[in-house]
């Protein structure tokens, strides 16, 4: 009869303790908090103001486009293939072409100043960017290519050499109307208006959505010292918008203008 309380009394001290390490456990589950492993993103922006003003040579408050080292590319599919056909115009600026001034310029550098933009960096809402592209400076690094379907796929004339073919049928154009902060980056989301004519009768205007991103102002110390910055606009459009019909390249061409300016 001993024993046999002796046993009982056992079992009875092991669901004792077993409970108690099970209420124990579940107390510990309830204080633990969930880590957050994505934090939200904190905008770091200055408050620099940039502005081409009458880009008078040696007036370090006025911004000019340093084209040499600026580029404008472009990217599609080459359908059929796993690779990108790629490209760049040779020929572009940052000025919003009008009606009156779509013309042959005879002239091997910029036909019209390069002044239509400003940028703040905190007020999106004052900032602005124009420009425009030479059709057939389309350049692939294939001569052939670039003399021969190029110009007649994109419906424009071969190059004529020392004239900048600004004309209606050999210029495509972009034009801000809308820049606001990116929420998820320092960048910017731009809403650009985009004229070509394309192979259509008439030019087209399609509204685009474009990612633009300020390369923050820095200082070149060699010689006499100036400060340079740069903005980098990407957007997308669909040639066939544009009466574009190549079965060779997508729908979808990407462009990439990597624009750089100084105050010298």
């Amino acid at each position: 009869m001993k024993l046999l309380n002796n046993r009982t009394l056992l079992i009875l001290l092991v669901l004792i303790c077993g409970y108690g390490y099970f209420i124990s456990c579940t107390r510990d589950n309830d204080l633990i908090v969930p880590v957050q492993l994505t934090q939200p993103f904190v905008p770091n922006r200055g408050n620099n103001v940039h502005l081409p003003g009458n880009m008078t040579t040696g007036n370090a408050d006025e911004w000019k486009l340093d084209k040499v080292h600026s580029s404008c590319l472009w990217a599609t599919k080459y359908v059929g293939a796993a690779g990108l056909l790629t490209g760049r115009f040779n020929q572009f600026g940052t000025h919003d072409v009008t009606a009156a001034e779509m013309q042959n310029y005879t002239t091997t550098g910029q036909p019209l100043l390069d002044n239509s933009w400003a940028f703040y960096e905190s007020d999106p809402t004052q900032t602005f960017i124009s420009g425009y592209v030479q059709i057939n400076t389309s350049n692939t690094g294939e001569p052939g290519r670039d003399a021969g379907c190029n110009v007649s796929g994109m419906g424009t004339t071969p190059i004529v050499s020392g004239t900048q073919n600004l004309t209606v049928t050999n210029l495509a154009k972009i034009k801000s109307t809308k820049v606001e902060f990116d929420p998820n980056s320092n960048g910017y989301i731009v809403t650009l208006d985009l004229t070509w004519q394309g192979k259509l009768a008439a030019p087209l205007t399609k509204s685009i959505v474009g990612k633009l991103n300020y390369i923050t102002k820095a200082t070149i110390a060699s010689g006499t010292p100036y400060d340079v910055f740069g903005l980098q606009l990407q957007f997308s459009f669909n040639c066939r918008d544009f009466g574009i019909t190549s079965t060779s390249i997508a729908d979808q061409i990407d462009i990439e203008c990597n624009m750089n300016f100084n105050n010298k």
